[in-house]
């Protein structure tokens, strides 16, 4: 691999990566500020981690214990070099296994918070898809699907917790009908646009397991000179 050492943008942090193969984005940024952790939340599950950027950030800001999901070898590797070299090991704990399998090693009900950046787009024999095996893999469903990554997250929260999704708004419908046969209320949606001449390139979904029915919508507009990410939830 072509490794590089990059910033983690500008959260003083360093993160490993392959630029021929995989880079991490801004999805998982704003994935990372829009989570919500309350001083009763102590451990988080990230499924789809990548080279590890949600771990890392949210590792760098709390006290949460963090097992991150990745099935891809060479990007799993990319992600134990980057919580090595920012030394946070005793927080991130990475396995190396399909999504599928997460709940052969944990039981139900198990974590506070779940969190995933999935493969967006549906995969078919016809698809066209990224010669590239890692971008194919991240990109499109051809590892693991959004229903089963609905029904794994549901199954390992605990009652009452939470589980944050970002993905594209032209599966919103789908994702809030999977969602709601699983027992995950939706609690805040939050449209990302890069100005507002264009539809939104992004939604961001806070759910809660066996939650109230109680739903905010929010906008938000991200611009392409935006110097920092940090906090940008803050005030929602």
């Amino acid at each position: 691999m072509n490794q590089v050492l990059n910033d983690l943008y500008d959260y003083n942090l360093k993160i490993y990566q392959d630029p021929t193969k995989f880079k991490f984005s801004l999805d998982s940024l704003l994935l990372s500020e829009f989570v919500e952790v309350s001083k009763n939340s102590h451990n988080l599950l990230d499924l789809c981690s990548g080279n590890a950027p949600l771990p890392l950030i949210l590792a760098s800001k709390t006290k949460l214990h963090i097992t991150g999901v990745e099935i891809q070898p060479e990007i799993y590797n990319l992600a134990l070099k980057s919580i090595a070299y920012n030394h946070l090991e005793s927080q991130i704990t990475m396995l190396n296994i399909n999504v599928k399998d997460t709940n052969n090693y944990f039981p139900g009900n198990n974590f506070d918070i779940i969190t995933c950046n999935p493969p967006f787009f549906k995969y078919q024999a016809s698809s066209l898809i990224n010669a590239n095996k890692q971008k194919a893999i991240a990109r499109h469903e051809v590892t693991i699907t959004l229903e089963e990554i609905i029904k794994i997250a549901s199954y390992l929260l605990k009652d009452n917790g939470t589980f944050y999704l970002v993905h594209r708004p032209d599966r919103l419908e789908e994702i809030l009908l999977l969602a709601n046969k699983n027992n995950l209320r939706v609690k805040k949606i939050n449209f990302i646009y890069t100005n507002l001449e264009k539809n939104a390139i992004m939604v961001l979904l806070k759910f809660v397991k066996n939650g109230n029915i109680s739903t905010k919508v929010y906008s938000t507009l991200i611009t392409n000179n935006t110097k920092t990410y940090q906090n940008i939830f803050k005030n929602k």
